[in-house]
């Protein structure tokens, strides 16, 4: 019997799938800084042919997680600073704006959560985990730009943060210190959006939130190097 042609959406979806299969592994760290993506290897693993995969890394190497080289193919793509830095300026601008954007619509039932991560968060000060530390601070975030009511925006927030994964496995490896003035932050953009501030008021604190982080990795890692961020 002839085989019937594969649906567009079908192919679609298929590279909907491997798209977020790839990107759950770069951001594990499965898929390691340089570790190359061969097509035909990859759609093996998803039980799928190649055009959806090769979509699905296009899709990836727009947002800066899969380069492409001559003669070599994908590869996930490498560290540095500058990308880092970029997406940590990205991310402040964006967060901040979804941040102020869900204010209005978070309850007390809705910030309650995010009080008692961020007192998880001071707990973990005692015995500092990195890693841990970035996994609830994560959690906390979540918790205010997830009524953000525009999706387009929500979904840039979330891909920034994946990037983020990727490129640091956690600032706060770098700039332990940092982790308690964070906390002190937090406790102050909850006031905020408790008490109704201006919504400027709460982007502005948002976005100053991660600003500071990357000042503080920047101090820390080029201190000859003074630079003015957000």
């Amino acid at each position: 019997m002839a085989r019937e042609p594969v649906s567009e959406s079908a192919t679609r979806s298929k590279s909907q799938h491997a798209y977020h299969a790839l990107k759950e592994r770069i951001a594990a760290e499965e898929l390691t800084p340089g570790h190359r993506l061969v097509l035909a290897s990859v759609a093996n693993e998803l039980g799928m042919s190649v055009v959806p995969v090769r979509e699905a890394i296009r899709r990836l190497e727009a947002e800066g997680l899969v380069t492409f080289e001559r003669n070599v193919g994908a590869r996930v793509s490498m560290i540095d600073d500058s990308q880092y830095r970029h997406a940590m300026e990205t991310l402040a601008l964006l967060e901040g704006a979804a941040t102020a954007l869900a204010a209005r619509h978070l309850t007390a039932d809705d910030l309650r959560p995010a009080r008692e991560l961020n007192r998880r968060l001071v707990e973990s000060l005692d015995d500092f985990d990195p890693r841990l530390f970035t996994s609830l601070n994560h959690e906390f975030h979540a918790v205010l730009f997830a009524a953000c009511p525009n999706p387009r925006l929500l979904a840039l927030v979330e891909s920034e943060w994946v990037r983020l994964g990727h490129l640091r496995d956690s600032t706060f490896s770098f700039v332990p210190g940092r982790a308690q003035e964070s906390v002190r932050e937090h406790e102050s953009l909850l006031d905020l959006i408790e008490t109704g501030a201006p919504l400027a008021d709460i982007e502005r604190a948002a976005r100053s939130h991660r600003s500071a982080t990357l000042a503080a990795y920047l101090s820390h890692e080029h201190p000859d190097d003074v630079t003015t961020t957000l």
